[in-house]
């Protein structure tokens, strides 16, 4: 199996590893705002005594139109290029945080935020599907390993990203005004917007007019299994840390907005560096390849499975709450890094290159199934938990977590032990301007 890095010796292929490389830095852009915007809205939001469940219906729409833009922003792509949509993504981005940071006061209300977010998901998921399917048409068809490599340090920087920007929406609502906040990120997405604009050349990739909305609904057994995987592994994720654990640390633990969201920020930086660095962390454990498969992602997941649980029982038990929450989160950050790590390289290694942003598409439409229960879980089990004592509302989204995580697993014992070659490699000749 070659591991041969990009060849760029041609026109077309310097072009599109210089619009991939711009396409990632929009990407990287949005995902700090959005990052803000989040710890924005709900430690706003809380802060005017909105409950934990009203919270978390606040981002109900976020996830929901996550899904949506998934599922057809994947046809979008394959059918008017990538291009297309990393504008649709920096334009709605656009639109969400300006709907937030020029409006009057009186018009901050649920049903209009929830509208904003339903922007904001649209604008994230377009600018991700676009720089993830990206990647694949950059490297080559046999060079595997340089895909893993390039996927986890994409995904990794990514949410190195997602932290920074969690630690600014903290640090600004303690220093300004809620739509002051949200107009420095207004700047900052308008001018990534432009700059995009300016320096991006051609398209990026091929587009198919042939390209059927069927088909993005995957044929591919190896992806199907994958996506159900991934709803139940993501779904572990938020349904503590979306709202139990921001408000755990508010209320119960008595941080401030910017303790909270550096303490956010910090664990997501951690997450993503340990994302970038699975190839090597993995390396020793895979069994005679330097590429994970079903196996390794079995593993991971109950291994990770292990975690919340431990965490409820250390709360139940009466241990130093914060303590007992701040190391097992890092705990749990390194194997759900991981786990997330590999998940990210199997969706490209399973699909073939002339399907890559429908198959995606499809992929982190699941991926916006799972965040939407465990964001609507995380609000009403926290709400419903805490009646009964302070720490039980974060214990009852953490056994929620454990069996999210066992399901997981389950699902993974049914993909393919090894990897494949793409049937249809895409080759950079391909790529046109």
């Amino acid at each position: 199996m070659s591991d041969r890095s990009p060849t760029v010796g041609s026109d077309s292929a310097r072009a599109g590893l210089r619009n991939y490389i711009l396409v990632t830095a929009a990407y990287w852009s949005d995902t700090v705002t959005d990052g803000a915007a989040r710890m924005l809205v709900l430690f706003y939001f809380y802060n005017l005594g909105y409950t934990p469940l009203a919270v978390a219906l606040l981002f109900i729409f976020y996830e929901v139109f996550g899904i949506l833009t998934n599922l057809f922003g994947g046809y979008i792509g394959a059918r008017f290029g990538l291009k297309t949509t990393l504008f649709i993504g920096l334009g709605a981005q656009l639109v969400a945080l300006s709907m937030l940071a020029f409006a009057p006061q009186s018009w901050l209300v649920v049903a209009y935020v929830m509208a904003s977010q339903a922007l904001s998901g649209i604008a994230k998921d377009m600018t991700k599907m676009s720089s993830k399917s990206a990647v694949k048409l950059i490297v080559p068809a046999d060079a595997s390993a340089t895909l893993y490599r390039w996927v986890a340090i994409l995904t990794g920087s990514k949410n190195a990203l997602k932290g920074v920007g969690f630690f600014l929406g903290g640090l600004l609502l303690t220093l300004l005004d809620f739509q002051t906040a949200l107009r420095l990120l207004v700047a900052l997405v308008g001018g990534t917007l432009f700059l995009a604009a300016l320096l991006i050349r051609g398209g990026l990739g091929e587009a198919n007019r042939k390209a059927k909305f069927g088909q993005m609904f995957s044929r591919n057994a190896a992806v199907n299994k994958l996506a159900a995987a991934r709803i139940f592994l993501f779904g572990a994720r938020d349904v503590w840390f979306v709202v139990g654990l921001p408000v755990f640390l508010s209320s119960v633990l008595g941080w401030t907005f910017w303790q909270s969201g550096g303490f956010l920020a910090i664990w997501v930086i951690g997450y993503g560096i340990v994302q970038a660095a699975t190839p090597g962390l993995l390396r020793s454990r895979v069994e005679g390849q330097h590429e994970p498969d079903g196996k390794t992602a079995t593993l991971l997941a109950f291994v990770l499975a292990s975690l919340p649980a431990a965490i409820a029982l250390g709360l139940g038990a009466g241990l130093a709450p914060a303590s007992v929450v701040v190391v097992g989160l890092i705990v749990f950050g390194v194997v759900f890094a991981l786990n997330s790590a590999v998940h990210s390289y199997l969706i490209l290694a399973y699909t073939d290159s002339d399907k890559v942003a429908m198959s995606v598409g499809f992929y982190y439409m699941a991926n916006a199934m799972g965040r939407l229960a465990g964001t609507v879980l995380s609000g009403a089990l926290y709400q419903w938990g805490v009646q009964s004592g302070p720490a039980d509302g974060l214990i009852a989204c953490l056994w929620a977590s454990t069996a999210f995580v066992l399901v997981a697993g389950l699902l993974s014992l049914l993909l393919p032990r090894r990897t494949g070659a793409p049937s249809k490699p895409i080759k950079l000749d391909d790529l046109g301007d």
